[in-house]
């Protein structure tokens, strides 16, 4: 029997994924979390073979608490579940030690065969998560700027660009204005960018914001 823990801040996502396991008999749904810490705290209270990890939380985001996670568990395959593109989350996920990545938009048909792949030990590649491990590496093109940023830059990034305040980002972070401020700066720099506007408008052109 294969145990799967559900984390997903939306309820309609959790149940989704337990209607679409619910038809396969060795694959069984034993715990959900809405977010990193309740994910972090169930993992450790119920043994599981696979976590399905969604990358946009409140709290601790899915990335953060992903490397969290695998520090804690490095054995255990994580398929992250997410509507962010590829090309946008991809690379950074599988660094950070995740086994597969999977966009919302085509779980009913692929998310079962996910979850077998990286419970065997396999890693889970879309063709478009492939192409983005290929411009990472460099094979098809110069990366753009934000390539450039950490993984923790890459997220205060996105809640620049959403029009997120740098106060309500601190809040949101649990993390200090000062510090927010400064991540603000370090991603200017590094992408050649001068203020929040130019951010905004990078972010919305390359579609890395909703």
């Amino acid at each position: 029997m294969i145990k799967v823990i559900i984390a997903d801040d939306h309820d309609v996502i959790r149940e989704g994924v337990k209607r679409i396991l619910a038809d396969t008999p060795d694959i069984r749904v034993v715990a959900e979390a809405a977010d990193g810490q309740e994910l972090l705290a169930k993992v450790r209270d119920k043994p599981c073979e696979v976590v399905i990890l969604d990358l946009t939380m409140s709290g601790r985001g899915g990335l953060e608490t992903l490397k969290v996670l695998k520090a804690e568990h490095p054995k255990l395959p994580v398929l992250v579940l997410t509507m962010h593109a590829e090309d946008q989350y991809a690379v950074r996920v599988l660094k950070a030690g995740a086994s597969g990545y999977l966009h919302k938009a085509h779980v009913s048909a692929q998310l079962v065969e996910a979850i077998r792949k990286v419970v065997s030990g396999g890693k889970y590649l879309t063709p478009e998560t492939a192409d983005a491990l290929a411009i990472d590496l460099g094979v098809d093109s110069e990366q753009p700027p934000h390539k450039r940023l950490s993984d923790r830059e890459f997220q205060v990034f996105r809640l620049i660009g959403s029009g997120k305040t740098v106060s309500e980002i601190a809040k949101e972070l649990s993390l200090s204005v000062q510090t927010i401020s400064t991540y603000r700066a370090h991603i200017l720099e590094k992408m050649g960018l001068e203020n929040n506007a130019q951010l905004t408008h990078y972010a919305l052109q390359r579609q890395l914001v909703e």
